[in-house]
């Protein structure tokens, strides 16, 4: 399996346009390939995808973390490239979108083989889960409603190992000692501590990035 980075604060390959929020392609392993968010702006996205070699019209599943325009923003410029696409979002947005296509999520759901929503998290953010019982890896928005209880809901499915994604203004750094690889992005608030801390499994985030689980 394969995460790339497509858009992020930060970037990691030169080329590539940096913009406040987050987006991740993940493929590979049996999976549909899964859009988890879609950045702050469109333009910015579809152009890194250009640059990374990715073709929009080749995604299959779109997982929308929350609304909030950082994560959500450039939605509408890959469905108008896209028609075939289907889109998980939290059931607390769903009034907002248009209905085809579009999944509501509110509790647990079961994605495809191997792929799984932790369900809407504090009424505001669905988190991804990848991997089965043998590990997991968990693909974070911003974790809005705490790093702890989303690797809580995710471990009904498996035994955490691995996390990226936002953590906000998380603190609890502890909770990361256990896993394999850690990959703070977008939003984090403790970078630094969590890379000197765990320097064996931080992995530096930025469009560009590509994760090989």
């Amino acid at each position: 399996m394969k995460i790339t980075v497509v858009f992020d604060n930060e970037i990691k390959v030169a080329g590539l346009k940096s913009g406040w929020g987050f987006s991740c392609l993940i493929e590979g392993n049996g999976l549909p390939r899964i859009l988890f968010d879609t950045g702050a702006d469109g333009s910015s996205l579809l152009y890194n995808m250009v640059q990374l070699g990715i073709d929009p019209r080749s995604i299959d599943v779109i997982f929308i973390s929350h609304g909030h325009i950082d994560h959500a923003g450039g939605l509408q410029a890959v469905l108008q490239l896209n028609n075939d696409a289907v889109v998980y979002i939290p059931v607390s947005i769903s009034g907002r979108l248009p209905k085809p296509r579009f999944v509501p999520v509110k509790e647990p759901v079961h994605i495809c083989d191997n792929a799984f929503s932790t369900g809407e998290l504090a009424g505001i953010e669905q988190s991804l889960v990848l991997g089965d019982k043998k590990g997991l890896t968990v693909v974070t928005g911003c974790s809005h409603p705490g790093l702890r209880e989303i690797i809580n809901a995710a471990s009904e499915y498996g035994v955490v190992e691995k996390i990226i994604g936002g953590f906000h203004g998380f603190r609890d750094l502890s909770l990361l000692a256990d896993l394999s690889i850690v990959c703070p992005c977008h939003c984090t608030a403790h970078k630094m501590e969590i890379e000197q801390l765990f320097p064996g499994k931080y992995v530096q985030c930025g469009a560009g990035t590509i994760i090989e689980l």
